[in-house]
């Protein structure tokens, strides 16, 4: 989420109340969790464990939850709770903003687009030209939508992202203020989910295919012309590369990027990245004709189990 306009660092450690090491007038210019961070941007760590990963990432301020200077180029805030100061801080700059209408006034609708009765239109959505939203879309606040687009009937954009930390008796949850991005000639099939990016976007390139029933979790990125079938279910923070392919009932591990020209068979198991141009099967996924072998030498098992119990 882009600050506009930037704050001092001063500002942002007065409105949590807290200590900080850094130029008092140290620029913020947007606040991201640390999988999607850019430069100027303040995000958070509460574990030693990610201290160094944080801290060598582009952001440039830092909430943390040890006293320490300051490295070059950068700036730290000092808190008892990162988590909880992030998420005051984005509450701050990002609220909830009640709906007054199924279709808000502050949405852009470009020409020539359709809007079916039922649709829901959230605040500061902006659609464009040539567009077909069906009913009973819902497409909530901030979400971008370009050109010649087709939602169709209980598809839902924007809604928040599954991110929580634990706590001793609760989940608590982080929330979302980032955006679902759609670009031209995307076409979202019927009660398919994709979530707003906890801080940053949720990104659908140009001329990719969604079929019914899938779900995109919250900062994924997925390339230009792709084609998901029904039932498939990408984790957050995933990259998705041009002209991948995942058939039906497909499931993506958080975190992992597939290269360009991927093609995943059905039912598979992605758990780590995979490299582009490469036909993949299984769960765990592996080389689809390495795949299909194994599975052929596994049903011959028994046959080969017998032959070697009669030499002995």
């Amino acid at each position: 989420m882009q600050l506009t306009p930037p704050l001092p660092l001063k500002q942002i450690a007065g409105i949590i109340d807290a200590e900080f090491d850094g130029d008092p007038a140290f620029q913020v210019t947007g606040i991201n969790e640390i999988h999607r961070v850019e430069k100027g941007d303040l995000t958070f760590v509460d574990h030693p464990k990610y201290y160094k990963k944080v801290l060598d990432s582009v952001a440039t301020t830092v909430i943390i939850n040890k006293k320490m200077s300051s490295p070059n180029g950068k700036a730290l805030i000092f808190s008892d709770d990162p988590f909880r100061d992030f998420v005051f801080l984005i509450k701050q700059f990002r609220s909830f903003e009640q709906a007054s209408a199924m279709i808000s006034p502050t949405a852009i609708i470009g020409q020539g687009t359709v809007v079916q009765p039922g649709a829901f239109i959230g605040n500061n959505v902006i659609i464009g030209k040539n567009c077909l939203i069906h009913a009973n879309a819902s497409i909530y606040d901030h979400s971008i939508i370009g050109d010649n687009v087709i939602i169709h009937s209980g598809a839902v954009l924007g809604a928040d992202a599954f991110y929580f930390k634990r706590r001793p008796d609760y989940h608590d949850k982080l929330e979302s203020c980032g955006r679902v991005i759609i670009e031209d000639n995307v076409e979202i099939g019927a009660n398919t989910t994709i979530d707003k990016g906890v801080s940053g976007d949720t990104t659908i390139g140009k001329g990719s295919k969604l079929d019914n029933l899938i779900q995109i979790g919250h900062d994924t990125i997925i390339g230009k012309n792709c084609l998901f079938a029904a039932q498939v279910g990408v984790a957050g923070c995933v990259n998705i590369e041009d002209d991948v392919i995942l058939w039906g009932q497909v499931g993506v591990q958080k975190d992992l990027t597939i290269g360009k020209g991927a093609v995943v068979l059905g039912q598979s198991g992605i758990a780590k990245s995979l490299k582009g141009n490469t036909t993949y099967f299984g769960s765990p996924v592996q080389d689809a004709k390495a795949k299909m072998k194994e599975l052929a030498i596994m049903k011959r098992l028994p046959e080969i189990i017998e032959k070697l119990s009669e030499k002995e």
